[in-house]
């Protein structure tokens, strides 16, 4: 990735929001002439998602609030006025930051174009997104190979390992420029913001607490900032040395299976999913390994992150990958209750848990963890 250097903005003050502040957001638009023409504005305000609507006047809509602190938001254009609930996954939109004071947007055609000024945190905000152009369309580009890809490709090692590798390397890179924003940007919220994003693509919460602690105290302080600090206190018993928190769920027959029912073996306990295309690119290395190690006091236990109702692509990926170990899912995606006792916000993700209950691996990929294993077990 080409690395972009700019300038810091520590000199900036990020100002308390002890109290709640005001929003402003003011727009014009060149499209659409339509009279029955209105756009969204969605966002989530402490857990409660909150759609406000406003007509398009001459091109010219307006939209007024009151936030505790910053939010990132998305402006929906409804050309036609077909309501909310029916706009399609291609209607036209623009992501920003509310913050306190006034945003001004400014187009000639499509909300996706708008020029945002007033906004020092969307101008943040536009910044970092140039950083991750590059990576991003490349993770794109990976997905979309792996879902046109036959059964055939998709259950050959080789190609699966390509992509793997591809997968690693754009996080890794997506991970650097969110390091670099930060570090270059202590008192912007966006850094925050970002901190809880990187828990999310790694459970490496000391390098995510060295970051947190540079920030200005008044980030610190925020609402958003105590709980990004809730969240690396609670990730500390997750880390290794630490004894793996217990739970259970059903297994593929519906039966009810502990964690706990795995002691006295090394357990590798792995969050995927059937609609995970880097969890199914891992998945040839898991089986590699299972198959190397069985016989020696090594299984797995796998919770899959599938969504409610999809019962049968789990089944169905379990097979295709040839995934004998045991399975179990509550079939929530992302709020599966182990995987939020576990932190995890995004797979493949995966402990390596020892015969006692402790955790003494996380995150092993690849030939990793078939050399992990090697060194605790050979």
């Amino acid at each position: 990735m080409k690395k972009i250097t700019f300038l810091a903005l520590t000199m900036i003050p990020f100002y308390g929001w002890s109290q709640n502040a005001n929003f402003n957001i003011k727009a014009k638009i060149g499209q659409p002439s339509s009279t029955v023409a209105k756009v969204y504005l969605n966002y989530d305000k402490a857990g409660v998602r909150i759609i406000d609507s406003a007509g398009v006047n001459n091109g010219n809509f307006q939209f007024k609030g009151t936030l505790e602190e910053p939010i990132k938001a998305q402006l929906i254009l409804d050309s036609e006025g077909v309501g909310f609930a029916k706009l399609r996954s291609g209607a036209d939109f623009v992501l920003l930051y509310l913050e306190k004071g006034e945003i001004v947007l400014d187009t000639k055609d499509s909300l996706k174009n708008a020029v945002i000024s007033g906004s020092q945190l969307n101008e943040d905000y536009k910044k970092f997104r140039a950083l991750l152009v590059e990576p991003g369309k490349n993770l794109a580009l990976i997905q979309s190979e792996f879902n046109s890809a036959s059964n055939e490709e998709k259950s050959n090692p080789e190609f699966r390992g390509k992509l793997e590798s591809r997968y690693v390397a754009e996080m890794k890179a997506i991970k650097e420029s969110q390091l670099f924003f930060i570090k270059n940007n202590l008192n912007s919220f966006l850094s925050l913001e970002l901190l809880k994003e990187a828990m999310t693509q790694s459970d490496d919460s000391k390098v995510i607490e060295n970051s947190f602690n540079t920030l200005s105290v008044d980030l610190r302080q925020t609402a958003t900032g105590k709980e990004l600090a809730t969240l690396l206190s609670k990730a500390k018993l997750r880390e290794v040395g630490a004894i793996a928190p217990d739970f259970i769920q059903n297994d593929v027959n519906d039966k009810p299976v502990k964690l706990s029912d795995f002691k006295g073996k090394y357990v590798l306990l792995d969050f995927w999913a059937s609609w995970c295309a880097p969890c199914r690119a891992e998945n040839p290395n898991v089986v590699k390994a299972y198959h190397m190690f069985k016989d020696k006091g090594f299984t797995v236990l796998g919770v899959s992150l599938d969504q409610p109702g999809k019962k049968e692509q789990w089944l169905q990926a379990i097979k295709d990958d040839g995934l004998e170990w045991t399975q179990v899912s509550d079939l929530k995606f992302w709020n599966n209750e182990a995987a939020k006792l576990y932190g995890v916000r995004g797979i493949p993700q995966n402990y390596l848990i020892d015969p006692t209950g402790k955790i003494v691996a996380k995150n092993l990929r690849g030939d990793e963890l078939i050399k992990k294993l090697g060194s605790l077990m050979l």
